[in-house]
Protein backbone atom coordinates (compact mmCIF):
# COMPACT_ATOMS: atom_id res chain seq x y z
CA UNK A 1 0.00 0.00 0.00
CA UNK A 2 1.21 3.59 -0.34
CA UNK A 3 1.48 5.52 2.66
CA UNK A 4 -1.82 7.53 2.38
CA UNK A 5 -3.78 3.92 1.77
CA UNK A 6 -2.53 2.48 4.99
CA UNK A 7 -3.70 4.95 6.58
CA UNK A 8 -7.12 5.04 5.47
CA UNK A 9 -7.80 1.50 5.49
CA UNK A 10 -6.68 1.64 9.23
CA UNK A 11 -8.85 4.35 9.80
CA UNK A 12 -6.30 7.16 10.98
CA UNK A 13 -7.03 10.41 8.27
CA UNK A 14 -9.67 12.23 9.63
CA UNK A 15 -8.18 15.36 8.05
CA UNK A 16 -5.60 16.35 6.02
CA UNK A 17 -4.11 19.68 3.78
CA UNK A 18 -5.10 20.14 0.48
CA UNK A 19 -1.94 18.22 -1.59
CA UNK A 20 -0.42 16.34 0.98
CA UNK A 21 -1.65 13.05 -0.68
CA UNK A 22 0.15 13.63 -3.84
CA UNK A 23 3.27 15.19 -1.66
CA UNK A 24 3.15 11.51 0.48
CA UNK A 25 3.17 9.45 -2.82
CA UNK A 26 5.71 11.18 -4.29
CA UNK A 27 8.69 12.29 -2.23
CA UNK A 28 10.21 10.85 1.39
CA UNK A 29 9.26 13.85 3.91
CA UNK A 30 10.38 14.93 7.26
CA UNK A 31 7.45 14.88 9.61
CA UNK A 32 7.38 15.80 13.61
CA UNK A 33 4.44 15.17 15.90
CA UNK A 34 4.54 17.10 19.38
CA UNK A 35 4.38 15.56 22.72
CA UNK A 36 4.17 17.62 26.04
CA UNK A 37 5.39 16.57 28.71
CA UNK A 38 1.94 17.25 31.24
CA UNK A 39 3.09 14.34 33.17
CA UNK A 40 6.53 11.80 33.33
CA UNK A 41 4.72 9.49 31.16
CA UNK A 42 2.50 9.53 28.29
CA UNK A 43 -0.77 6.92 28.30
CA UNK A 44 -2.56 5.08 25.50
CA UNK A 45 -4.37 7.66 23.97
CA UNK A 46 -0.76 8.60 22.72
CA UNK A 47 -0.26 5.56 20.96
CA UNK A 48 -2.12 6.68 18.15
CA UNK A 49 0.30 9.64 16.90
CA UNK A 50 3.45 7.65 18.08
CA UNK A 51 2.99 4.32 16.57
CA UNK A 52 1.58 6.61 13.33
CA UNK A 53 4.79 8.36 13.45
CA UNK A 54 6.15 4.57 13.41
CA UNK A 55 4.54 3.45 10.42
CA UNK A 56 5.27 6.52 8.34
CA UNK A 57 9.23 5.79 9.08
CA UNK A 58 8.55 2.36 7.76
CA UNK A 59 7.35 3.55 4.47
CA UNK A 60 10.66 5.62 4.37
CA UNK A 61 9.50 9.19 5.95
CA UNK A 62 11.85 10.60 8.61
CA UNK A 63 10.24 11.13 11.45
CA UNK A 64 10.72 13.83 14.44
CA UNK A 65 9.54 13.05 17.98
CA UNK A 66 9.22 16.76 19.21
CA UNK A 67 9.19 16.72 23.33
CA UNK A 68 7.39 19.98 24.19
CA UNK A 69 9.81 21.18 27.49
CA UNK A 70 9.05 24.51 26.11
CA UNK A 71 5.24 24.30 25.19
CA UNK A 72 4.47 22.51 28.77
CA UNK A 73 5.58 25.51 30.72
CA UNK A 74 2.14 27.24 28.86
CA UNK A 75 -0.12 24.54 28.64
CA UNK A 76 -2.17 23.51 25.55
CA UNK A 77 -5.57 24.58 25.69
CA UNK A 78 -7.06 22.05 23.38
CA UNK A 79 -9.81 19.71 24.08
CA UNK A 80 -9.29 20.83 27.45
CA UNK A 81 -12.52 22.63 29.88
CA UNK A 82 -10.34 24.84 32.49
CA UNK A 83 -6.97 26.08 32.85
CA UNK A 84 -4.21 23.80 33.00
CA UNK A 85 -1.60 23.92 36.07
CA UNK A 86 1.12 25.14 35.14
CA UNK A 87 4.82 23.12 35.97
CA UNK A 88 8.05 24.42 37.04
CA UNK A 89 10.88 24.06 34.48
CA UNK A 90 12.32 21.45 37.11
CA UNK A 91 8.98 19.42 36.67
CA UNK A 92 8.85 19.40 33.18
CA UNK A 93 12.59 18.14 32.54
CA UNK A 94 11.92 15.32 34.49
CA UNK A 95 8.99 13.95 32.81
CA UNK A 96 10.63 14.78 29.62
CA UNK A 97 13.17 11.87 30.41
CA UNK A 98 10.35 9.50 30.97
CA UNK A 99 8.37 10.24 27.79
CA UNK A 100 11.78 10.20 25.78
CA UNK A 101 12.35 6.71 26.91
CA UNK A 102 8.67 5.75 25.61
CA UNK A 103 9.12 7.76 22.58
CA UNK A 104 12.35 5.60 21.60
CA UNK A 105 10.62 2.34 21.99
CA UNK A 106 8.26 3.02 19.08
CA UNK A 107 10.98 4.74 16.60
CA UNK A 108 14.04 3.39 14.68
CA UNK A 109 17.08 5.86 15.59
CA UNK A 110 19.73 3.59 13.95
CA UNK A 111 18.85 3.09 10.54
CA UNK A 112 21.08 4.43 8.08
CA UNK A 113 18.78 5.67 5.54
CA UNK A 114 15.60 7.97 7.69
CA UNK A 115 16.71 8.13 11.47
CA UNK A 116 13.74 8.86 13.66
CA UNK A 117 15.03 12.03 15.79
CA UNK A 118 13.84 13.37 19.05
CA UNK A 119 14.16 16.80 19.63
CA UNK A 120 12.84 19.28 22.39
CA UNK A 121 11.38 22.72 21.69
CA UNK A 122 12.46 24.35 25.17
CA UNK A 123 16.16 24.68 22.70
CA UNK A 124 14.74 27.45 20.67
CA UNK A 125 11.31 28.94 22.58
CA UNK A 126 13.19 29.39 26.13
CA UNK A 127 15.66 31.59 24.47
CA UNK A 128 13.18 33.74 22.00
CA UNK A 129 13.33 37.38 22.68
CA UNK A 130 9.59 38.46 23.61
CA UNK A 131 9.41 41.77 22.08
CA UNK A 132 11.03 40.06 18.62
CA UNK A 133 8.94 37.30 18.55
CA UNK A 134 5.80 39.35 19.37
CA UNK A 135 6.90 41.74 16.27
CA UNK A 136 7.70 38.86 13.68
CA UNK A 137 5.51 35.83 14.47
CA UNK A 138 2.65 37.60 16.52
CA UNK A 139 1.73 39.99 13.33
CA UNK A 140 0.76 37.11 11.39
CA UNK A 141 -1.96 36.32 13.56
CA UNK A 142 -4.84 38.07 13.80
CA UNK A 143 -7.18 37.69 17.12
CA UNK A 144 -10.89 36.93 14.84
CA UNK A 145 -8.20 34.13 13.49
CA UNK A 146 -6.97 33.01 16.52
CA UNK A 147 -10.60 32.88 18.29
CA UNK A 148 -12.81 31.00 15.27
CA UNK A 149 -10.29 27.31 16.44
CA UNK A 150 -12.18 25.50 18.27
CA UNK A 151 -9.62 25.40 20.83
CA UNK A 152 -10.11 29.04 21.66
CA UNK A 153 -13.79 29.23 20.43
CA UNK A 154 -14.70 26.26 23.04
CA UNK A 155 -13.36 28.17 26.44
CA UNK A 156 -14.31 31.17 25.55
CA UNK A 157 -18.06 30.39 25.76
CA UNK A 158 -17.23 29.26 29.14
CA UNK A 159 -17.30 31.23 32.26
CA UNK A 160 -13.56 31.25 33.18
CA UNK A 161 -12.52 31.72 29.56
CA UNK A 162 -9.18 31.69 28.73
CA UNK A 163 -5.95 33.39 30.03
CA UNK A 164 -3.57 35.10 27.30
CA UNK A 165 -1.25 32.39 28.83
CA UNK A 166 -2.72 29.87 26.59
CA UNK A 167 -4.09 31.83 24.34
CA UNK A 168 -0.51 31.87 22.88
CA UNK A 169 0.01 28.56 22.62
CA UNK A 170 -1.11 28.89 19.07
CA UNK A 171 1.76 31.03 18.28
CA UNK A 172 4.06 28.69 20.04
CA UNK A 173 3.29 25.66 18.31
CA UNK A 174 3.69 27.68 15.19
CA UNK A 175 6.83 28.33 15.64
CA UNK A 176 7.58 25.19 16.03
CA UNK A 177 6.45 24.22 12.73
CA UNK A 178 8.20 27.44 11.47
CA UNK A 179 11.74 25.95 13.17
CA UNK A 180 11.64 22.46 12.27
CA UNK A 181 10.52 23.75 8.77
CA UNK A 182 13.95 26.14 8.69
CA UNK A 183 16.53 24.11 10.47
CA UNK A 184 15.28 20.07 9.08
CA UNK A 185 13.07 20.76 6.33
CA UNK A 186 10.59 19.72 7.87
CA UNK A 187 7.26 19.48 5.86
CA UNK A 188 4.57 17.91 7.82
CA UNK A 189 3.11 17.82 11.15
CA UNK A 190 0.69 15.52 12.85
CA UNK A 191 -1.31 14.63 15.77
CA UNK A 192 -4.83 14.66 16.94
CA UNK A 193 -7.85 15.79 15.63
CA UNK A 194 -8.24 18.68 18.26
CA UNK A 195 -4.43 19.60 17.23
CA UNK A 196 -6.28 20.79 13.50
CA UNK A 197 -6.41 24.49 14.24
CA UNK A 198 -3.05 24.66 15.54
CA UNK A 199 -1.41 22.65 13.23
CA UNK A 200 -3.11 25.01 9.88
CA UNK A 201 -1.98 28.13 12.04
CA UNK A 202 1.47 26.54 11.86
CA UNK A 203 0.64 25.79 7.84
CA UNK A 204 -0.37 29.33 7.38
CA UNK A 205 2.90 31.00 9.00
CA UNK A 206 5.30 28.91 7.36
CA UNK A 207 3.27 30.44 4.31
CA UNK A 208 3.30 33.78 4.69
CA UNK A 209 6.89 33.90 6.05
CA UNK A 210 8.88 31.67 3.94
CA UNK A 211 6.28 31.42 0.69
CA UNK A 212 6.74 27.67 1.50
CA UNK A 213 4.21 24.71 1.48
CA UNK A 214 3.94 22.15 4.22
CA UNK A 215 0.96 20.06 5.54
CA UNK A 216 -0.72 18.43 8.55
CA UNK A 217 -2.47 15.54 8.80
CA UNK A 218 -4.51 14.60 12.12
CA UNK A 219 -5.96 11.26 13.34
CA UNK A 220 -9.26 10.89 14.68
CA UNK A 221 -9.48 10.19 18.47
CA UNK A 222 -10.44 6.89 19.59
CA UNK A 223 -13.44 6.31 21.66
CA UNK A 224 -14.94 3.35 22.67
CA UNK A 225 -18.89 1.85 21.18
CA UNK A 226 -19.66 2.08 24.59
CA UNK A 227 -19.74 5.80 25.28
CA UNK A 228 -16.99 5.69 27.86
CA UNK A 229 -13.36 7.26 27.57
CA UNK A 230 -11.02 5.21 25.87
CA UNK A 231 -7.83 4.85 27.93
CA UNK A 232 -9.80 4.78 31.53
CA UNK A 233 -10.45 2.68 33.47
CA UNK A 234 -11.87 2.51 36.88
CA UNK A 235 -8.79 3.21 38.86
CA UNK A 236 -7.57 6.08 36.32
CA UNK A 237 -5.56 6.37 33.15
CA UNK A 238 -3.65 3.70 31.72
CA UNK A 239 -0.47 4.74 31.34
CA UNK A 240 2.59 3.69 29.57
CA UNK A 241 5.54 3.28 32.76
CA UNK A 242 5.30 0.44 34.70
CA UNK A 243 5.12 2.11 37.28
CA UNK A 244 2.30 3.75 36.71
CA UNK A 245 0.37 0.89 35.14
CA UNK A 246 2.05 -2.47 35.67
CA UNK A 247 1.99 -4.57 32.79
CA UNK A 248 -0.76 -6.89 33.78
CA UNK A 249 -2.79 -4.26 34.40
CA UNK A 250 -1.84 -3.04 30.63
CA UNK A 251 -2.84 -6.48 29.31
CA UNK A 252 -5.68 -6.83 31.53
CA UNK A 253 -7.01 -3.26 29.76
CA UNK A 254 -6.20 -4.60 26.03
CA UNK A 255 -7.65 -7.77 27.32
CA UNK A 256 -11.06 -6.08 28.11
CA UNK A 257 -11.81 -4.59 24.82
CA UNK A 258 -15.92 -4.62 23.92
CA UNK A 259 -15.99 -7.15 20.50
CA UNK A 260 -17.63 -3.84 18.60
CA UNK A 261 -13.95 -2.42 19.17
CA UNK A 262 -11.48 -4.57 19.25
CA UNK A 263 -10.94 -4.56 15.03
CA UNK A 264 -10.77 -1.15 15.10
CA UNK A 265 -8.40 -1.07 17.55
CA UNK A 266 -6.40 -3.88 15.99
CA UNK A 267 -6.05 -1.81 12.81
CA UNK A 268 -5.09 1.26 15.16
CA UNK A 269 -2.39 0.23 17.51
CA UNK A 270 -0.99 -2.79 15.94
CA UNK A 271 1.36 -3.50 12.68
CA UNK A 272 -0.62 -6.78 12.17
CA UNK A 273 -0.93 -6.49 8.03
CA UNK A 274 -4.67 -6.78 6.63
CA UNK A 275 -4.69 -10.54 5.98
CA UNK A 276 -4.01 -11.03 9.87
CA UNK A 277 -6.71 -8.41 10.82
CA UNK A 278 -9.46 -10.26 8.46
CA UNK A 279 -8.55 -13.48 10.00
CA UNK A 280 -8.69 -12.30 13.47
CA UNK A 281 -12.34 -10.25 12.51
CA UNK A 282 -13.44 -13.74 11.03
CA UNK A 283 -12.72 -15.46 14.13
CA UNK A 284 -14.14 -12.93 16.17
CA UNK A 285 -17.62 -13.40 14.31
CA UNK A 286 -17.84 -17.30 13.63
CA UNK A 287 -16.23 -17.65 17.66
CA UNK A 288 -16.67 -14.73 19.77
CA UNK A 289 -16.24 -16.67 22.98
CA UNK A 290 -12.96 -17.65 22.61
CA UNK A 291 -11.87 -14.11 22.38
CA UNK A 292 -8.76 -14.83 19.82
CA UNK A 293 -8.57 -10.96 18.91
CA UNK A 294 -8.16 -9.36 22.21
CA UNK A 295 -5.95 -12.02 23.02
CA UNK A 296 -3.71 -11.31 19.99
CA UNK A 297 -4.56 -7.11 21.14
CA UNK A 298 -3.14 -7.74 24.44
CA UNK A 299 -0.04 -9.81 23.64
CA UNK A 300 0.79 -7.65 20.99
CA UNK A 301 0.50 -4.41 22.99
CA UNK A 302 2.16 -5.82 26.06
CA UNK A 303 5.00 -7.06 24.19
CA UNK A 304 5.73 -3.91 22.59
CA UNK A 305 5.49 -1.59 25.27
CA UNK A 306 7.05 -3.82 27.66
CA UNK A 307 8.67 -6.55 26.19
CA UNK A 308 8.18 -10.27 25.95
CA UNK A 309 9.23 -11.38 29.82
CA UNK A 310 6.84 -8.88 31.14
CA UNK A 311 4.29 -10.58 28.47
CA UNK A 312 4.91 -13.73 29.52
CA UNK A 313 4.41 -12.51 33.56
CA UNK A 314 1.26 -10.83 32.37
CA UNK A 315 -0.34 -13.87 30.67
CA UNK A 316 0.57 -16.21 33.80
CA UNK A 317 -0.94 -13.46 36.29
CA UNK A 318 -4.01 -13.81 33.86
CA UNK A 319 -4.08 -17.48 34.01
CA UNK A 320 -3.62 -17.25 38.17
CA UNK A 321 -7.65 -15.92 38.25
CA UNK A 322 -8.93 -19.06 36.48
CA UNK A 323 -6.98 -21.51 38.55
CA UNK A 324 -3.32 -21.56 36.94
CA UNK A 325 -0.08 -22.21 39.00
CA UNK A 326 0.30 -19.40 41.66
CA UNK A 327 3.89 -19.78 42.85
CA UNK A 328 6.81 -18.01 41.41
CA UNK A 329 4.67 -14.90 41.42
CA UNK A 330 5.99 -11.97 43.42
CA UNK A 331 4.09 -9.94 46.41
CA UNK A 332 3.94 -7.40 43.85
CA UNK A 333 2.60 -9.29 40.86
CA UNK A 334 0.22 -11.03 43.31
CA UNK A 335 -1.02 -7.78 45.10
CA UNK A 336 -1.69 -6.63 41.45
CA UNK A 337 -3.66 -9.53 40.61
CA UNK A 338 -6.13 -9.59 43.16
CA UNK A 339 -6.36 -5.68 44.07
CA UNK A 340 -9.90 -5.61 43.57
CA UNK A 341 -10.78 -9.02 45.64
CA UNK A 342 -11.73 -8.69 49.20
CA UNK A 343 -8.53 -8.96 51.49
CA UNK A 344 -7.52 -9.02 55.50
CA UNK A 345 -4.73 -9.35 57.47
CA UNK A 346 -3.55 -11.98 59.58
CA UNK A 347 -0.51 -12.20 62.16
CA UNK A 348 2.16 -14.20 61.05
CA UNK A 349 2.43 -15.65 64.59
CA UNK A 350 -1.13 -17.44 63.77
CA UNK A 351 1.18 -19.44 61.08
CA UNK A 352 3.47 -20.42 63.84
CA UNK A 353 3.41 -23.92 65.97
CA UNK A 354 0.84 -26.07 64.96
CA UNK A 355 -0.41 -23.89 62.47
CA UNK A 356 -3.71 -22.18 61.28
CA UNK A 357 -6.63 -24.58 60.76
CA UNK A 358 -7.10 -24.36 56.78
CA UNK A 359 -11.35 -23.64 58.36
CA UNK A 360 -10.40 -20.63 60.44
CA UNK A 361 -8.63 -19.23 57.75
CA UNK A 362 -12.07 -19.77 55.63
CA UNK A 363 -14.15 -17.77 58.37
CA UNK A 364 -11.17 -14.88 58.91
CA UNK A 365 -11.08 -14.56 54.83
CA UNK A 366 -14.64 -13.69 54.79
CA UNK A 367 -15.65 -17.31 52.56
CA UNK A 368 -17.30 -18.80 55.23
CA UNK A 369 -19.61 -17.48 57.80
CA UNK A 370 -18.86 -20.31 60.05
CA UNK A 371 -16.34 -23.16 60.75
CA UNK A 372 -19.09 -25.82 59.80
CA UNK A 373 -19.91 -24.14 56.42
CA UNK A 374 -16.17 -24.20 55.69
CA UNK A 375 -16.13 -27.92 56.17
CA UNK A 376 -18.99 -27.96 54.21
CA UNK A 377 -17.22 -26.04 51.30
CA UNK A 378 -14.01 -28.56 51.95
CA UNK A 379 -16.03 -31.84 51.21
CA UNK A 380 -17.49 -30.78 48.40
CA UNK A 381 -14.19 -29.51 46.86
CA UNK A 382 -14.93 -25.86 46.33
CA UNK A 383 -11.79 -24.73 48.18
CA UNK A 384 -8.36 -24.05 46.99
CA UNK A 385 -5.23 -22.48 49.05
CA UNK A 386 -3.01 -20.57 46.10
CA UNK A 387 -4.73 -22.38 43.52
CA UNK A 388 -4.21 -25.61 44.70
CA UNK A 389 -7.75 -27.80 45.91
CA UNK A 390 -8.60 -28.73 49.44
CA UNK A 391 -9.54 -32.05 50.18
CA UNK A 392 -9.14 -32.11 53.93
CA UNK A 393 -10.98 -30.26 56.27
CA UNK A 394 -8.26 -31.07 58.72
CA UNK A 395 -6.04 -28.76 56.65
CA UNK A 396 -3.45 -26.86 58.83
CA UNK A 397 -1.93 -23.37 56.91
CA UNK A 398 1.64 -23.14 58.18
CA UNK A 399 4.34 -20.28 57.39
CA UNK A 400 5.74 -22.38 54.04
CA UNK A 401 2.32 -21.95 52.45
CA UNK A 402 2.85 -18.22 52.30
CA UNK A 403 3.74 -16.60 48.54
CA UNK A 404 6.68 -14.75 48.76
CA UNK A 405 6.32 -14.17 52.27
CA UNK A 406 3.53 -11.98 51.81
CA UNK A 407 0.00 -13.57 51.05
CA UNK A 408 -1.96 -16.64 51.08
CA UNK A 409 -5.08 -16.81 48.31
CA UNK A 410 -8.04 -18.34 49.37
CA UNK A 411 -10.97 -19.75 46.42
CA UNK A 412 -14.36 -20.36 46.82
CA UNK A 413 -15.75 -22.23 43.70
CA UNK A 414 -14.54 -20.64 40.47
CA UNK A 415 -13.91 -17.22 40.75
CA UNK A 416 -14.63 -16.46 44.99
CA UNK A 417 -11.67 -15.47 46.10
CA UNK A 418 -9.81 -13.69 48.97
CA UNK A 419 -6.74 -12.62 49.88
CA UNK A 420 -5.08 -12.64 53.20
CA UNK A 421 -2.04 -10.55 53.80
CA UNK A 422 0.46 -11.96 56.42
CA UNK A 423 2.02 -9.15 58.83
CA UNK A 424 4.88 -9.78 60.34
Amino acid sequence: MKTLDELKWRGLVYDISEGAEELLASQKVTIYNGFDATADSLHVGHLVPLIALARLQRFGHSPIALAGGGTSMIGDPSGKSAERQLLSREQIEANIAGVKQQLAQFLDFEVKTNPARLLNNADWLLSLPLVEFLRDIGKHFTVNYMITKDSVKNRLEREDGISFTEFSYMLLQSYDFLHLHDTTGCRMQTGGSDQWGNITAGVELVRRTRGASVFGLVYPLITKSDGTKFGKTESGAVWLSPARTSPYRFYQFWLNTLDKDVVHYLKVFTFFDQPTIDELAAALANHPEGRSAQRALAREMTRMMHGESALARAEQASAVLFGAEISGLSSADIQEIFADVPSNSLPAGRLEGDGLPLVEALVISGLAKSKAEARRSIDEGGISLNNRRCSNASQVIRSSDVLDGAYLVLRKGRKNYSLLQVMR
